[in-house]
């Protein structure tokens, strides 16, 4: 009986954790796609580096005004344009990668309408082929949920799924 009494307890706390969570980032998700809304339209794109070791995606792609729901992680076709920090590989010594990890790009070009094979991944992802871009904020804050918190040690490439309106307005 007491056990029960116990259990009953230590699951309504979580329940309360869990939903003070999702609030705070159902807010944070509002106050942002507020500003997505008032974005430029014009013929751009919206890109956020997004590094993890040993892939070969450059991050995430989205039209200005249209939220991160809609982003796309891309392979970069440098043919026409380096992309952004481009380091030293291998096999030159002191290989350097993803220093620009989550910086906030304006990003100028189109997709190709193919795709490439990630291998690390095991994933196909549209390839973009870059013509420019220019450095739109360095510290732009969360990509998709603000209580994620972001692992260079795991592959991570479908990070927590944004809440809905509706799992929103369970814990208002």
């Amino acid at each position: 009986m007491m056990f029960k009494k116990v259990l009953t307890v230590c699951l309504g706390c979580l329940m309360l954790v869990q939903c003070n969570t999702l609030r705070t980032d159902c807010e944070a998700l509002a106050a942002r796609e507020a500003e997505i809304a008032q974005e430029e339209v014009g013929d751009y794109y919206i890109g956020r580096r997004y590094y993890i070791p040993y892939t070969r995606f450059w991050g995430y792609l989205r039209r200005p005004g249209q939220s991160w729901r809609t982003a796309k992680l891309v392979i970069m076709d440098e043919s026409v344009c380096r992309q952004p920090d481009r380091g030293i590989e291998p096999p030159l010594s002191n290989p350097v990668f993803g220093t620009d990890q989550n910086v906030e790009y304006i990003i100028r070009g189109k997709y190709t309408g193919e795709e490439a094979y990630e291998p690390n991944t095991d994933t196909a992802m549209p390839i973009f082929r870059l013509t420019g871009y220019e450095v739109r904020n360095r510290e732009p804050g969360f990509l998709f949920v603000p209580s994620e918190r972001y692992s260079e040690g795991a592959i991570t490439i479908r990070p927590k799924a944004m809440p809905t309106p509706e799992q929103c307005a369970s814990c208002r």
